[in-house]
C-alpha cells in the first residue's frame, strides 16, 4: 500500500505533469479544396428546386471528401467559402440558395428533424454527413433572416441575407453559426451583421473559432478570437485569389497561424480562372500540410495531425517582440533607395547588388534591416529590401508595416513588386528585422514555384526572421507583415442602395 508521502507526490505529479501530458493530446484534420460546380448567370432568380439541384451536386463532392477524410481518422473537415452554391449572384438571385439558420442553441440535429424549422434540404443533408460519419463538418452557405420597418438598417426586400459558415458535430448536431463580418468588395448579395460576431466552441480536441475569407485581414473577430476567446483552432473557409508577392493563400494563412500562435484549417475554393488556389493545416511552428496547385482543374483533400492546445505543445514557439532587435542595432549604411509598387502600394527599395551584406530601408518610423549571403549573384535576376508604412486603399482600407526582401520581375527595377513565381537564386542565409509599431506582425517566406518552407527558417524572440541554412528552393520573398490594426479607418456598414 503507497504511503501517505507516496499519495502526496503522485498528486502532485498529476496537478504538475498532468496538464502537459494533455496538451499533447493530438487530432488529426481535414481541409478539402474544392472546384465549385457554378450556376449559370442570371438576374432573375432560379426555382428554389433549381437551386437545391445544383446544391446538390457540390454536396456530392463534398460528400466524397468527408468519407475519405473520417476513413483516415479526422476529427474535423473544413469546406471552401461558396463551395456549395458558389458566386456570380445578384441579390435576388442568390435568394432560392438561401435557408434559415437558427441560433445552435436551440439544440437541433437536422438529421433527425429537418422540418423543424421550416425546409433546410441543405442543412439537413450537411448534419447527416457529420452524423452518418461521425466527423465535425464545417461548411459555407447562405443564412435568411426577415426583418421589417421597425428595424432602420432593414434592406427594402425585408430580409438579411448573410454569408455563413456552420458546423456540425459529430452526431450531425448545429454547434456553431458565424455571419461573414468584414464582407469583400464585390459581396454585394451579402449584407454586413450590425456587430462582429465572434463564434467559438469546445470539443474534447480543442476550443476551435471560426471565421471567413476577407476577415482575415481584419481585427474583430479574427485577432479577438485568439487574444480575447483564446481558441486553440481557427476554422477558416476562403475563397481566396492570389496576389503576389505578400497575399497568396498558402503563404499569408501560414504566417497568420505563425503570428497569433495558432492552428489554423484553411479551405479554399480551386479556380485557376479566378487565380484561387491554396489551401492548408497550418501549426504555430509552420505547416503541417498544403497544397498549392494553379494548373490542374481538380479537388483536394488535406490530411494532418495537430496538436489540440498548441499553446501548451512542446514545439509552441515563444513569444516575441518584434522590435526588439531593430531598435537596438544601428541602421546600415544606405545606398540609392527607389520606390515601387506593391498592389498598389508605394515601397521604398534598396537594390540588393552584392552577393553578402547588410542594408537598412527606412519609411516613416518604419526601418527594414536585412543581413544575408547569396550562394552566388546572378546577373539575370535581380533582389531588393523594401519598406512600406502606410494605409492600404485598394480592396479594402488597413494600415500596413511590411519588411520585405523579394525578387523583380525582371532586371529592370521598374518591375519589382510584381507578380514573380519562380526564381534561381538561393541565399545560404538571411535576418530580416524591423522597428515595427504593432505586435501584430506575420512572417512569410515564400519560394520558387510558390511554395512553403516549413522548417527551414525561424523566428527569434526578439523578431529576427532568420534562416541559417538555406532554403530548399530558391528564394521570392522574405516578409515581416505587420498589420497596425490602431490605425484603421472605422467600418463602414452599408445596408442601404443594396439591391441590385
Amino acid at each position: 500500500m503507497l504511503s501517505f508521502a507516496s499519495l502526496r507526490h503522485v498528486f502532485v505529479y498529476i496537478l504538475l505533469v498532468g496538464p502537459r501530458v494533455f496538451a499533447s493530446d493530438k487530432y488529426i484534420a481535414a481541409v478539402y479544396e474544392h472546384v465549385v460546380m457554378l450556376p449559370g448567370i442570371t438576374l432573375k432568380p432560379v426555382s428554389s428546386e433549381e437551386a437545391l439541384k445544383l446544391m446538390n451536386k457540390n454536396m456530392d463532392i463534398l460528400e466524397k471528401a468527408v468519407k475519405g477524410a473520417a476513413k483516415q481518422g479526422a476529427r474535423i473537415i473544413v469546406t471552401p467559402e461558396d463551395g456549395i452554391y458558389g458566386f456570380r449572384f445578384t441579390r435576388e438571385a442568390l435568394y432560392p440558395y438561401l435557408e434559415d439558420i437558427p441560433d445552435p442553441q436551440v439544440d437541433w440535429i437536422p438529421c433527425t428533424a429537418p422540418e423543424r424549422f421550416g425546409s433546410t434540404p441543405v442543412q439537413e443533408r450537411l448534419s447527416c454527413l457529420a452524423r452518418h460519419n461521425s466527423i465535425y463538418v464545417v461548411a459555407n452557405i447562405g443564412d435568411k433572416k426577415p426583418c421589417n420597418h421597425t428595424d432602420s438598417k432593414c434592406p427594402s426586400d425585408g430580409h438579411y441575407q448573410y454569408n455563413t459558415n456552420v458546423v456540425f458535430d459529430s452526431n450531425g448536431k448545429l454547434v456553431a453559426r458565424y455571419h461573414k463580418f468584414n464582407l469583400f468588395m464585390v459581396e454585394h448579395q451579402f449584407d454586413f451583421p450590425q456587430e462582429p460576431e465572434f463564434v467559438t466552441f469546445s470539443t474534447d480536441f480543442g476550443k476551435f473559432g471560426l471565421f471567413t475569407c476577407f476577415d482575415i485581414l481584419f481585427h474583430d473577430p479574427a485577432v479577438a478570437l485568439v487574444s480575447k476567446h483564446h481558441v486553440d483552432t481557427i476554422l477558416f473557409p476562403t475563397a481566396w485569389m492570389n496576389v503576389l508577392p505578400h497575399l497568396t493563400a498558402v503563404e499569408f494563412h501560414s504566417a497568420w497561424a505563425m503570428g497569433m500562435q495558432v492552428n489554423v484549417l484553411a479551405s479554399n475554393t480551386h479556380s485557376c480562372d479566378l487565380n484561387m488556389t491554396g489551401s492548408g493545416i497550418y501549426a504555430p511552428d509552420g505547416s503541417r500540410a498544403y497544397h498549392y496547385d494553379a494548373e490542374s482543374k481538380n479537388g483536394h483533400l488535406l490530411i494532418a495531425e495537430l496538436y489540440s492546445h498548441p499553446s501548451l505543445s512542446p514545439t509552441h514557439p515563444s513569444s516575441v517582440n518584434w522590435s526588439l532587435y531593430a531598435t537596438t542595432i544601428k541602421p546600415f549604411p544606405e545606398d540609392h533607395n527607389f520606390t515601387g509598387l506593391i498592389f498598389f502600394d508605394e515601397f521604398t527599395f534598396s537594390e540588393l547588388t552584392k552577393e553578402a551584406g547588410n542594408f537598412t530601408v527606412c519609411q516613416k518610423d518604419l526601418c527594414c534591416h536585412l543581413s544575408y549571403k547569396m550562394t552566388e549573384k546572378r546577373e539575370d535576376e535581380v533582389y531588393v529590401l523594401g519598406a512600406f508604412d502606410g494605409l492600404h486603399e485598394v480592396e479594402g482600407q488597413y494600415y500596413l508595416q511590411i519588411c520585405t526582401l523579394l525578387k523583380c520581375g525582371s532586371t529592370d527595377l521598374k518591375t519589382c513588386g510584381q507578380s514573380v513565381t519562380t526564381a534561381h537564386t538561393h541565399f545560404d542565409s538571411f535576418s530580416l528585422s524591423g522597428t515595427f509599431s504593432t505586435n501584430y506582425v506575420f512572417p512569410e517566406v515564400l519560394l520558387s514555384g510558390v511554395q512553403l518552407a516549413p522548417g527551414e527558417f525561424q523566428v527569434l524572440s526578439d523578431g529576427q526572421l532568420i534562416s541559417q541554412n538555406g532554403t530548399s528552393k530558391p528564394v521570392l520573398t522574405v516578409t515581416l507583415f505587420g498589420r497596425w490594426y490602431e490605425k484603421d479607418p472605422p467600418h463602414l456598414h452599408i445596408y442601404s442602395s443594396r439591391i441590385l
